[in-house]
């Protein structure tokens, strides 16, 4: 009778012992899950963009690199084939150094595309011929579109 009882307290301890090591585990799958995570965001840059002469001047050493850049659109360069959804475009550097940089998108062309004073964040491969590959395009709303602010008066 003695011996049942012991070998039944050395089962009952190997269990706890397993759901122990089970709980451990679990844990360590769910750090490593969101390290992964939080890894796989910073490698993407987060919101960060670059401008067209950052791009420019490091185009060598960004090649196939996927790069997040922002410049003005230049209208008169936008070339859309609706049938193939192919749109070809030129962006400027915004800060006026007059640098261009060429971007290749597939996808829908956004309505305000032929805007003046429309601002693309592009995100893509820059390939070798210097234009971007564009797997994203993202439109700024120009300033003119923003409601003028307005004055109040306090009444006394």
């Amino acid at each position: 009778m003695a011996e049942s009882s012991a070998i039944s307290r050395i089962q009952s301890g190997s269990r706890t012992a397993n759901k122990q090591l089970k709980f451990i585990f679990g844990g360590v799958l769910i750090a490593a899950v969101i390290l992964y995570l939080i890894i796989s965001v910073i490698g993407s840059e987060g919101a960060y963009y670059k401008e067209v002469g950052e791009v420019q001047a490091q185009q060598a050493a960004l090649i196939d690199r996927k790069v997040r850049v922002s410049g003005l659109v230049e209208i008169t360069t936008v070339s859309w084939d609706p049938t193939n959804f192919n749109l070809d475009f030129t962006i400027l550097d915004q800060r006026g150094t007059g640098e261009k940089l060429p971007v290749h998108f597939h996808g829908v062309q956004p309505d305000n595309m032929t805007r003046e004073g429309s601002v693309a964040i592009v995100e893509g491969r820059l390939r070798p011929d210097g234009v971007l590959d564009a797997d994203t395009l993202l439109l700024k709303c120009p300033s003119r579109y923003e409601e003028a602010p307005q004055e109040v008066k306090k009444i006394s």
